[in-house]
């Protein structure tokens, strides 16, 4: 488990990285993120737990927003002279030294010198992306002296902004498995509330890793015992509401304009559900449709 999530944690730092850039400015060395590209353009980055905010200008100089405070605890503002100076004098007194704002500053001067010039940051919607899987699993969180595997199936409905590709999304998945009565006499069907963050992505690939963050499970076993002799088999079936933190990878490749093929590969560890002996085998390909 232990190396599961420092591959885990890795994966995440890694991606984090994904889309950065080095820079100096004014002799100081930055990564800096690209978030819209014009006539001006706006690079960002959260530097020393400190978000700051640069624009590029189109002959590649570089200068930062700046915010400072007086002596008497007031703001200076000196970003909106900056951005006045950058865009030959377009109003930027209502500009805040925010994302959202001088995303909405900036596209619209560009949009201004160039007819052709398209935003990539329209306001979001939500994207809802229904899918039905199946696959095997050993269940690797429950009993299973004999690494019984068992099938699978089940739906997830997505939600995510509406991008081409969207980095984050939040998920509800209903998920059934399958008993052998004879090997491994157990079934479950869980509800599960997720998370999925896609470190790497495209239009036609996207490459993820998700977290189930709440699960409750409906489960029946059969409990085999012996008293002089007499072997009795009971059913029991409960009832189990966690917060488990079950992590997994997976993979989204695109067939059509609005359907994918997804591979997963589930129940990797999970924070806080002890793994029972068996390393996850736990597959699924599944079949996902943006509605």
């Amino acid at each position: 488990m232990k190396h599961s999530l420092l591959l885990f944690c890795v994966l995440m730092s890694f991606s984090s990285m994904i889309g950065q850039e080095s820079y100096f400015v004014n002799g100081e060395p930055v990564q800096l993120k690209t978030e819209v590209e014009g006539k001006l353009d706006l690079l960002w980055n959260i530097i020393d737990n400190e978000y700051r905010y640069f624009i590029r200008t189109s002959d590649g100089s570089i200068t930062e927003l700046v915010n400072t405070r007086n002596d008497n605890d007031s703001y200076q503002s000196q970003y909106k002279t900056t951005l006045e100076n950058a865009t030959s004098g377009v109003s930027a007194k209502k500009v805040n030294l925010t994302l959202p704002s001088l995303i909405t500053y900036i596209e619209a001067y560009n949009k201004s010198q160039d007819a052709s010039f398209e935003s990539t940051h329209s306001k979001s919607k939500a994207q809802l992306r229904l899918m039905v899987f199946g696959g095997i699993t050993n269940s690797p969180f429950v009993t299973n002296p004999d690494n019984v595997k068992t099938p699978v199936f089940g739906a997830e409905l997505e939600v995510s902004e509406s991008k081409e590709s969207p980095r984050h999304s939040g998920f509800f998945q209903i998920r059934h498995v399958l008993e052998k009565k004879d090997e491994f006499p157990y079934s479950t069907t869980e509800l599960s509330l997720g998370y999925r963050f896609r470190f790497i992505k495209s239009k036609g690939f996207n490459l993820f890793a998700d977290v189930k963050g709440a699960t409750v499970n409906f489960s029946k076993s059969t409990i085999a015992s012996t008293e002089n002799g007499v072997v009795t088999a009971k059913e029991v079936s409960d009832t189990a509401f966690d917060v488990p933190f079950i992590f997994g990878l997976g993979a989204d490749i695109r067939v059509s304009q609005c359907s994918f093929i997804t591979l997963g590969y589930n129940q990797l560890f999970a924070a806080f559900l002890d793994n029972q002996g068996n390393f996850s085998t736990d597959v699924t390909l599944g079949y996902k449709l943006q509605l």
